[in-house]
């Protein structure tokens, strides 16, 4: 599995939320193949970044990883 590169702007975060769907994606898992899903996310302006990077931070925010990113 080839796995995307972080945007330029945010070289130094692994998760990215979306805020219109409070989905959050974690770009260094997230398969070239769905890259366009971080490109319009970025295109929309819609995107939320998280201070510590972390995905319990993004799930104290209310936001869930998405669908395609979850184990089970």
């Amino acid at each position: 599995m080839i796995v995307m590169e972080r945007p330029v702007r945010f070289e130094h975060h692994r998760y990215l939320g979306d805020k219109r769907t409070q989905v959050v994606y974690d770009v260094d898992a997230l398969p070239e193949s769905e890259a366009h899903r971080i490109e319009e996310l970025l295109e929309a302006e819609t995107f939320l970044c998280f201070g510590p990077d972390t995905l319990a931070e993004a799930a104290n925010r209310g936001y869930r990883l998405w669908k395609g990113q979850r184990v089970g």
